[in-house]
């Protein structure tokens, strides 16, 4: 049975869920939260007058937030915690109404690597930002509006046996039957913003089945967009909880990792970069006093990855069995696709020492290709120590994805103690 505190936490990520149908609206949750407990929002088109105290900044779905410690010194660096607010899912084509044999469709683009199969016949939402042609930006989202129908086995005897979904003509959703009903004006009407007026859209499909805790015991937990928001919620928590130690603590919540990080608000963009930057020179550490700043300073680079499937058991490491319940993982590589190595290791180990958490290894089996995470990418660009942690799942990147309750409480726990200076 999971303990009263990972059940209430398990609670607030299954509202933060909730509120998250996208990039957008996670970063909006996140700034609510942080404006409430003090934070300063910073505009990065100005010049930053002042960077100690608590401050965050916004770029699209991306949100940085730092702490400064009064007792900032010299020998002190930045300890950063990286995570990415995009999952995999649909998005809104440009003329996306369509229509075929009397049904009102929808044309979207698969965003990232879904499992497919799993957005089939569930009731989905449209979620995203409106941009009007002044630049102009409305948060928008529906209740459950569409559907992606599955075809009935009378009519294709072999789809237990093969089924293939053509991305262009099987996944496009259906919306409604009535001809007249545009789906942008649909939107529209919904965020109360003049038709006329939209010169662009970002609007994603999003599972409107609410999270659950479910099990003999109550020890399972499933949701959509758990990777990778498994991860945004807990850094947060863990930075409104942490008494920061003598670095400056940084939270970082990409966008875009899904396909890839190559944007302006993903893991390979400046984005980090630059904060980091504004945030030295507010402190007036600058030159090579900033290269000595940047070599002290690490990251935790914190993404869900792969509990043991008991069905699959052999596409596993035969030696690594993660299981649920049993602590965030160490996510290791020998090609670095995950940054892990001694030193970041090392770090990880003391921070779930010092939280009385466990923690257990992840590393794939040699036959089946790795995935990857911002880390690689963050330790790339930075310069830095980066190690790479997470929860595990089952069916990631499903529509419907499974944790254990305790293992989003014990992450918090380790990165509070991480920031802490553990």
């Amino acid at each position: 049975m999971p303990s009263d505190a990972a059940l209430d936490f398990i609670g607030t990520f299954a509202d933060f869920i909730t509120a998250s149908p996208t990039s957008y609206h996670a970063v909006a949750a996140m700034a609510e939260q942080l404006r409430g407990a003090g934070f300063t929002q910073l505009d990065e088109k100005q010049a930053w007058q002042e960077v100690r105290g608590g401050c965050f900044v916004i770029r699209d779905g991306a949100l940085m937030a730092w702490m400064v410690p009064d007792t900032f010194g010299p020998e002190c660096g930045f300890r950063i915690v990286g995570s990415h607010t995009d999952s995999p899912s649909f998005k809104l084509k440009p003329n996306p109404t369509t229509h075929s044999a009397g049904w009102q469709q929808v044309g979207m683009e698969v965003y990232g690597g879904a499992l497919n199969n799993s957005w089939l016949d569930r009731e989905l939402g449209l979620a995203g930002r409106l941009v009007a042609i002044d630049g102009t930006v409305t948060l928008v989202r529906t209740g459950p509006i569409a559907r992606i129908p599955q075809l009935a086995p009378h009519l294709d005897r072999s789809v237990n046996d093969n089924l293939h979904l053509d991305r262009q003509q099987h996944l496009m959703p259906f919306y409604s039957l009535d001809p007249k009903l545009d789906i942008e004006e649909y939107l529209c009407r919904v965020a109360r913003v003049d038709i006329s007026d939209l010169a662009h859209h970002d609007e994603f499909a999003f599972p409107t089945e609410a999270p659950a805790v479910f099990g003999p015991d109550e020890e399972f937990f499933a949701a959509s967009r758990m990777d990778n928001l498994s991860s945004v919620h807990a850094s947060l928590q863990a930075f409104l909880d942490v008494e920061p130690g003598d670095d400056v603590v940084v939270l970082a919540a990409f966008d875009h990792e899904e396909v890839g990080s190559n944007s302006r608000s993903g893991a390979c963009g400046p984005f980090l970069e630059d904060v980091l930057v504004r945030i030295a020179a507010g402190l007036g550490v600058e030159g090579a006093d900033l290269r000595a700043l940047m070599a002290r300073s690490s990251c935790i680079s914190a993404d869900a990855g792969h509990a043991v499937h008991p069905n699959y058991v052999h596409l596993h490491d035969p030696n690594n069995h993660p299981q649920l319940n049993a602590g965030p993982l160490l996510k290791i590589n020998a090609n670095q696709r995950y940054a892990t190595d001694g030193l970041g290791g090392a770090l990880w180990k003391r921070a779930c020492e010092v939280a009385d958490v466990p923690t257990q290894p992840f590393v794939s089996n040699n036959a089946v290709p790795c995935g990857s995470t911002i880390g690689s990418l963050t330790a790339t660009r930075l310069g830095i120590t980066t190690v790479d942690v997470g929860i595990p799942l089952l069916s990631m990147h499903s529509a419907r994805e499974l944790c254990g309750v305790e293992d989003p409480w014990f992450l918090k726990r380790a990165l509070e103690a991480y920031w802490a200076g553990a």
